[in-house]
């Protein structure tokens, strides 16, 4: 082991044991993950249920599912027309789920962003 390679492993150690002070880089770090977090978060979920309710759909248009009754929900011998509304639904919802996504996000950019800005200055300047 080189000397740079012993130096760069005992600083990883030694930072392991330290405490870590709160610089303003951090603090600009945290808002912008505040400020991205529940669009990220909302893009997610509503892109799964979408997903799920289009394969739901599509399971029922295509008769995948076999008649009878599944967890208290009765399902009939022709399912073509509620799975192809289900998956309209579905389709609907993965559509939209993007420019809300966006929608969420340039909301809550224009609501912290003088906060970031004035962060990202006293940063830059100082």
């Amino acid at each position: 082991m080189n000397r740079n390679d012993l130096e760069f492993t005992v600083q990883k150690i030694r930072t392991q044991y330290t405490e870590k002070e709160h610089t303003q880089l951090d603090m600009l770090l945290t808002l912008d993950k505040k400020v991205r977090r529940p669009a990220l978060v909302f893009a997610w979920i509503f892109g799964v249920i979408g997903s799920l309710v289009l394969g739901t759909g599509m399971t029922l248009a295509m008769q995948v599912i076999e008649p009878g009754t599944y967890f208290g929900i009765t399902i009939g011998e022709n399912t073509m027309l509620s799975g192809i509304l289900i998956g309209l639904v579905g389709i609907l919802m993965v559509s939209v789920n993007y420019p809300l996504y966006r929608t969420i996000l340039t909301h809550r950019k224009n609501k912290y962003s003088s906060q970031i800005v004035a962060l990202s200055d006293e940063i830059v300047k100082g």
